[in-house]
């Protein structure tokens, strides 16, 4: 066919036309196979360690010790150091151990749900999130020990033989937490791992360093890149994938167990478990972005963490957070609708008791704020989504705070009432988590690829089999 075709023109005018509409490309033009290699290694492999990362990682070092000094003083003096009373049994211990849980689910919905959705703008987050899953999955997971208030008979909460026939609980949901908070740590632990054999190998070969290249080529398991490693490891990965996507709905809904089984008035909801698991994608994402926007402008990472994933990252956190909205509406409404005198009274409650200004807070940063996002503009705007992240990560803290202290603070009773404040030891062990996390976060950075190599790669133009049509006359 000719070239000069009419037919040809017109489409190349349309397209032309629609250029403005197309979507953002994943990988920035430009790019090889060598230059995401190496941009993405020499943030590991660099020879000298950046003054920035160091200053931070003695921050949050300084942060982190403070949290095991504050656990030390814990466990000498008793829970009592807390400013749990009854009836706020249950105060920042739960409310931070939900928090941290709610942050650890985007590591394992980008991870899993999208690779099984074929959805590639997962491959520059990925990596990132589901290490983030960890982190968080190990800071929630002290909460609940420390609460306990004496940890080091945890091991009590396993159903394993003993003659002394301490069985645990099986009715109770907290007992239940035991194992799906375990279950998804360690399956979430076992596909970030497999995830990363690949990109230790790369590191392996491009590492002078004789310790370094004895510990890469340790962890890479011998990985070669044959076609036999490649297929043993699309399919475990796959196999991963599939357990883990049922973990992303039952851990969070069996920790809104914890509360949908008592007769407290806001809590004895059926709303809860899909209320949940929205607000921990909704906190996920936001921490994802919160963390991912700094480390790409520190390390110049924009080719691969492009405007379309800001894009689609903020879509999934407004739909999430329309559906918490929808879980606030809810609450109000069965309230009204219930004509249950306790109900009605915790809803005023929440909006114009002692705590007023926590609910108001949730309300402002969890729901008003995030409307922006509707808005193009606001979406591909690096230091908005930024703010509107940290405001969704401040306001699920909140919600946690009215579901359990403002709940609990006045029950049935008024001769049982009474008001809870939070001790400078709640606070230190609080912040003090947020410096282990970040600890972790920072040495995940600097000695692990924070982005998949390989899968980055497979994006480039140059992946892309190309196959020739032949036509017969």
């Amino acid at each position: 066919m000719s070239t000069n075709d009419p037919a040809n023109e017109s489409q190349s005018e349309a397209a032309r036309a629609y250029a403005p509409y197309a979507p953002a490309p994943m990988v920035l033009p430009g790019e090889t196979y060598e230059s995401v290699t190496s941009r993405i290694a020499d943030v590991v492999l660099r020879r000298k360690t950046q003054k920035g990362w160091i200053f931070g990682f003695m921050i949050a070092g300084a942060i982190w010790f403070m949290m095991m000094f504050s656990i030390a003083w814990l466990l000498y003096w008793g829970i009592g150091t807390w400013g749990n009373n009854i009836p706020v049994a249950w105060a920042f211990g739960i409310i931070n151990f939900v928090w941290w849980i709610g942050i650890g689910h985007a590591g394992t919905l980008i991870s899993a749900i999208l690779l099984l959705f074929r959805q590639k703008w997962r491959t520059s987050i990925n990596r990132f999130a589901e290490a983030m899953t960890l982190f968080a999955v190990a800071s929630a997971g002290l909460f609940p020990l420390l609460h306990t208030g004496r940890p080091w008979f945890a091991y009590w909460l396993v159903p394993y033989p003993n003659t002394l026939r301490m069985w645990p609980q099986f009715r109770s949901p907290l007992d239940w937490d035991v194992f799906a908070v375990s279950t998804y740590g360690s399956v979430s632990l076992l596909f970030w791992y497999i995830g990363l054999i690949p990109d230790l190998a790369s590191l392996r070969d491009r590492v002078k360093n004789g310790v370094g290249r004895a510990l890469y080529g340790f962890f890479a398991l011998g990985w070669r890149g044959s076609a036999r490693h490649w297929h043993r490891y699309e399919i475990a990965y796959l196999i991963l994938a599939g357990v883990s996507t049922p973990l992303v709905l039952s851990v969070h809904t069996t920790v809104s167990f914890d509360f949908a089984v008592g007769q407290v008035p806001g809590w004895h909801t059926t709303i809860f478990p899909p209320y949940f698991v929205a607000g921990a994608i909704y906190a996920g994402f936001a921490m994802v972005l919160t963390l991912l926007i700094p480390v790409r402008a520190i390390y110049g990472l924009h080719a691969y963490f492009t405007d379309r994933h800001l894009q689609n990252m903020a879509k999934v956190m407004l739909l999430a957070g329309l559906v918490v909205a929808y879980g606030y509406f809810c609450e109000v409404f069965y309230a009204w609708y219930s004509g249950n005198t306790w109900e009605k009274y915790m809803m005023v409650n929440r909006s114009l008791g002692p705590y007023w200004w926590s609910y108001w807070i949730l309300i402002l940063t969890n729901i008003l704020i995030p409307q922006l996002l509707w808005f193009n503009k606001i979406r591909t705007n690096i230091w908005l989504l930024l703010i509107i992240s940290t405001s969704i990560n401040i306001g699920m803290w909140f919600e946690r705070f009215v579901i359990i202290v403002v709940s609990l603070h006045r029950d049935f009773l008024p001769s049982s009432w009474a008001l809870y404040s939070p001790t400078r030891w709640d606070i230190m062990l609080f912040i003090g988590t947020m410096g282990q996390f970040m600890v972790f976060t920072l040495l995940f950075i600097r000695f692990l690829p924070a982005m998949s190599i390989f899968e980055l790669r497979t994006l480039l133009p140059d992946a892309k089999v190309k196959v020739k049509e032949e036509h017969t006359h």
